[in-house]
């Protein structure tokens, strides 16, 4: 298989690794100069890149040096590759560090099974893939959210995000038909925006209510218990989402909420893909 045609970066990761982000994570950078290389492959292919110094670091990534950008700005890795990949990629977010992940360039190895959904353009963040979430149901039963709660701010989805954000409404309604379904446990104290947790000390089996998401175009993504919980400790397992200030405010696909799944990106085409089981 021609390196052109696929390119498989394999990676291992921890739960806690994405927790190094920061929860309230706010990237600020300022750019001084830019830098022009040519990235030269095993088998001689030659990528000229536009890079960006950063001036000071404000993210709270342990040892990393840099930032791959894969969004749709013009001069993200897709973007300067894509007369080569096609403005598609893929990748897998492992859950724990055992499971390895993946971040493919190419459209080689996407699962059959991935169900595309059209990006939709965020006047707030063009560089960013647009979703249009339609409906949300927890433990089977579809949530009474109005379409304009997520219509009208918007909504997309970045790896970069740990917590999913969304609009106060829906996440009043999602927040309360969870604390319903899960009204056996005890609930604990918050933590910073973790708003509902519970205490699943001595509990040897919990049954976690499936949270399912609905977008534009009939792709749905039904989320595990990893991508729908956070465990502190098990004196302090919180759900996983937190709301939005504003009605105004973005909502967004996180990646706590990612892991496991195969995401799969295709700019040229206009569309982001869900699959389970990703990191197999």
């Amino acid at each position: 298989m021609n390196l052109s045609d696929y390119v498989k970066l394999v990676f291992r990761a921890i739960r806690q690794t994405w927790s190094l982000l920061g929860i309230e994570l706010r990237l600020r950078y300022s750019i001084r100069r830019s830098i022009h290389l040519r990235w030269i492959t095993r088998q001689g292919e030659i990528y000229p890149n536009q890079l960006h110094c950063i001036r000071q670091r404000f993210f709270l990534f342990a040892g990393v040096a840099g930032l791959l950008g894969l969004g749709c700005h013009k001069l993200s890795f897709p973007s300067q590759t894509a007369t080569t990949y096609n403005k598609t990629f893929s990748y897998c977010l492992p859950s724990s560090a055992t499971d390895t992940g993946h971040l493919t360039f190419g459209s080689a190895g996407i699962s059959s099974s991935v169900k595309f959904t059209p990006t939709s353009t965020i006047r707030a963040g063009a560089s960013f893939y647009g979703l249009d979430i339609v409906g949300i149901s927890v433990g089977g039963e579809k949530l009474e959210i109005s379409p304009t709660v997520f219509s009208a701010p918007g909504a997309i989805i970045d790896s970069g995000t740990v917590v999913s954000r969304l609009p106060p409404k829906a996440y009043a309604a999602l927040r309360a038909a969870f604390k319903e379904k899960m009204s056996q446990y005890p609930n604990t104290s918050a933590v910073s925006i973790f708003d509902t947790c519970f205490n699943l000390s001595g509990v040897k089996t919990v049954t976690v209510p499936t949270v399912v998401f609905a977008f534009r175009g009939g792709a749905v993504v039904e989320l595990g218990w990893k991508g729908t919980l956070y465990a502190f400790n098990t004196s302090q397992v919180c759900l996983a989402f937190a709301g939005n200030k504003d009605d105004n405010d973005i909502a967004i696909f996180g990646n706590i909420q990612q892991q496991t799944l195969e995401v799969v990106y295709d700019g040229a085409g206009g569309r982001v893909g869900f699959a389970p089981d990703g990191c197999k």
